[in-house]
């Protein structure tokens, strides 16, 4: 991170700061034609005028960088060495590519980021659409991190008795999470139709300060009979399921003590996480920070 771009970033980790973030679903910026967000508690203006977009730091004035990829826009805050992470399923011709709205929670994005990939939520948080009760066991599977830092879930299943918006008969469907950046985490899992294909879900969290984050899903789907807006419902009742519990959770910033939180054979990869963050220095959004 250069000169210029410390002023930009109220102290932020580098890790964090010089990453490409989601601020803005572009389907919903282009007919409001302006959106006010935060950043790591940074004020930035969009503006959307005859579909030339500008991103400002509006405590200095300063035009930010920006991408628009996926149906969302991305913006920085200082200097990636790496682009937007790169995901191939979007580029397949027969998935419809559906952001799912822009939910803001009441919790640190880091937490987002952990509820997404916690398995053990799902028959309970989510009974009827993701999972059942009578079948709530989490198995044993494999984590590890990979030649490029990313972690690597694999081997996870779990029954679950809506695989898709169809509304197909219940299946053991198979799981791999990839947690890429602090933000951005991916689930790949089983079709319900073309089972030896992978259905593909990214949550990409935007931190909108210690305490609070914005969730943007990306989902690209095997299309057969959906059409895109079912797609888009299905997941918004999900993610409107996961929202009081993530704002209920205390306290709300990411312990990375794993302490008493974590305990069972459901929690290897929050452990993982936990211990990845640490071992990059994250703190912002952390008991670690405050």
């Amino acid at each position: 991170m250069n000169d210029r771009n410390t002023s930009l970033s109220n102290g932020i980790e580098p890790i964090l700061i010089d990453d490409w973030h989601v601020v803005a679903d572009l389907e919903s910026l282009y007919k409001k034609g302006r959106h006010r967000t935060r950043l790591f508690d940074i004020p930035i203006s969009i503006d959307c005028e005859a579909n030339s977009l500008s991103v400002i730091h509006e405590d200095s004035n300063a035009k930010l960088p920006f991408q628009e990829k996926y149906g969302y826009l991305w913006t920085t805050l200082g200097d990636p060495t790496e682009g937007i992470v790169q995901f191939p399923e979007c580029e397949e011709h027969d998935r419809y590519v559906v952001t799912g709205g822009s939910i803001a929670v009441h919790v640190s994005g880091l937490r987002a980021v952990e509820n997404f990939f916690d398995m053990g939520h799902l028959p309970f948080v989510h009974k009827g659409y993701l999972g059942i009760e009578s079948k709530s066991e989490v198995f044993p599977y494999e984590v590890k991190i990979d030649e490029n830092n990313w972690i690597i879930a694999d081997g996870c299943h779990l029954f679950q008795p809506m695989v898709s918006p169809m509304g197909d008969d219940g299946i053991e469907v198979q799981y791999m999470f990839k947690v890429a950046r602090p933000y951005t985490v991916m689930l790949y899992k089983t079709n319900a139709i073309e089972t030896h294909r992978w259905d593909f879900i990214a949550l990409l969290v935007q931190p909108v300060d210690q305490e609070h984050c914005v969730a943007h899903p990306l989902l690209a789907y095997l299309k057969h009979d959906l059409e895109a807006s079912t797609v888009r419902l299905y997941m918004q009742l999900i993610f409107a399921q996961d929202k009081p519990i993530l704002e209920n959770q205390q306290p709300k910033r990411l312990p990375l003590d794993t302490g008493e939180e974590l305990s069972v054979i459901g929690d290897k990869m929050s452990v993982t996480y936990r211990r990845w963050l640490r071992e990059q220095g994250v703190n912002y959004g952390t008991t670690e920070d405050g």
